[in-house]
């Protein structure tokens, strides 16, 4: 029986790893300092050398492994550890900083910023790989904001607010502000005043507000202040010394706007649920007083509402009925919240409208008139001022015509009211 002879075998045998294959070494340090050699190489701060020797450089330094170092260095002269400070590995060796970046820059304006913000830009057009690593970047580097001082702050919130507005990076960054620690300093809500204003020098003020929805950080910016700070005096007067108005304007726009959504939810929940008109308008009147809104939104949103709340007759001929029957049953709910000529005529104008977009409605505009100034919704000198100069241009000619008998009829009485009065007084 014979066996298989086994194959010799070397003993310390060394088996070559092929150059390709070999991994090499992550080295930020020595990165850090290439670039920093070749700033030195430039002298001085000339930013369109700097960008041709970065440009250039860019196949023989591998940006696309060190590009979290490459932008650490031109946003604050070195490599930034965690916390923010600029990391010291490798000082004994030599420099670890530079000032030719956006903290080294001498003042924190635009003017002279730009062209700190524009050299990462021209470096990305050029690395395109080196886009979604700045973003991380422009992230992290808000995270670390407590590390940086004051003035380096300002610099990359207006470098920031410039990329922003080029769409280099989304609004939606800004986010990233809100972080307990920033937000319990006032580091954050510091920090977004000086984007806003930036992007309004940048462009203009009424653009700041559009730029916040962009960011959609409008129904977030309270979020930016401290926690024992979040009332609405303090936010007022904090924007307003900030120069930011119209921040104010907005937050008061949409507390409205939430209140108007409240006022829908309620409405559309209670108004056929058997649910008391009185205690419906009661509820209405106290959500009024909580969001602030006045009696010209509550009847628009009551009118509006009321006639969601059914699904109308496509026949023209049914629908006058269908709709006075309903009407009808809201009319203490009108009459609860038109207690100005200026909440009657807003009501007014809204019918006119309604019945101008629904066409369906057209024949009926007179008979809900009618309706409301029997049921004393409107009063005789509301409609004889919508009927003058308050109308709203939507179908105007037909309403006017609908309503000139009632008007002569109006001002017939209102005459034959006055001759009376005159006889008394004789």
């Amino acid at each position: 029986m014979s066996t298989k002879a086994e194959k010799p075998v070397l003993q310390g045998q060394r088996i070559k790893t092929r150059k390709r294959d070999e991994k090499a070494k992550f080295d930020p340090i020595g990165f850090r300092d290439n670039i920093l050699q070749g700033f030195a190489g430039i002298g001085g701060s000339d930013i369109e050398a700097i960008h041709k020797y970065l440009d250039a450089a860019g196949s023989k330094l591998d940006y696309r492994t060190y590009g979290e170092a490459l932008f650490d260095i031109l946003l604050a002269g070195g490599i930034l550890a965690p916390g923010g400070a600029v990391s010291e590995d490798g000082a004994e060796s030599g420099p670890v900083r530079t000032t030719v970046c956006v903290f080294g820059a001498p003042a924190a304006d635009i003017e002279t910023l730009r062209p700190y913000a524009q050299l990462f830009v021209r470096l990305m057009r050029r690395y395109k790989y080196l886009e979604k690593i700045f973003v991380e970047e422009v992230k992290k580097s808000m995270l670390f904001l407590r590390g940086f001082s004051a003035g380096d702050r300002d610099r990359l919130a207006i470098c920031i607010a410039m990329w922003a507005v080029d769409g280099v990076v989304q609004p939606t960054v800004l986010s990233n502000l809100i972080q307990e620690h920033l937000v319990r300093e006032g580091i954050a809500v510091d920090f977004i005043c000086k984007v806003l204003l930036t992007v309004g020098s940048l462009k203009d003020s009424s653009q700041v507000t559009i730029f916040l929805r962009k960011a959609k950080l409008e129904r977030r910016i309270m979020e930016f202040l401290p926690a024992n700070k979040r009332t609405p005096e303090y936010f007022s007067n904090l924007f307003e010394e900030k120069g930011l108005g119209e921040i104010v304007k907005m937050q008061m726009s949409l507390k409205k706007e939430n209140g108007v959504m409240s006022l829908q939810r309620y409405l559309t929940q209670h108004l056929h649920d058997k649910t008391p008109i009185k205690d419906i308008s009661l509820k209405l009147t106290q959500l009024s007083e909580k969001h602030n809104i006045g009696e010209a939104t509550i009847i628009a949103t009551v009118w509006s509402s009321v006639m969601a709340d059914v699904e109308w007759n496509k026949k023209e001929e049914l629908v006058a009925d269908q709709a006075l029957k309903h009407l009808r049953v809201y009319t203490p709910l009108f009459r609860a919240h038109t207690q100005t000529a200026r909440s009657e005529l807003h009501l007014l104008v809204k019918v006119q409208e309604f019945c101008y977009d629904n066409m369906n409605f057209m024949k009926v505009f007179q008979k809900i008139v009618l309706l409301f100034y029997k049921s004393e919704v409107l009063s005789e000198e509301v409609i004889l001022k919508w009927y003058k100069d308050s109308h709203s241009a939507k179908g105007k000619t037909v309403f006017l015509d609908q309503m000139k008998k009632f008007v002569e009829w109006l001002q017939n009485a209102e005459e034959e009211s006055d001759e009376e009065s005159d006889e008394k007084e004789d």
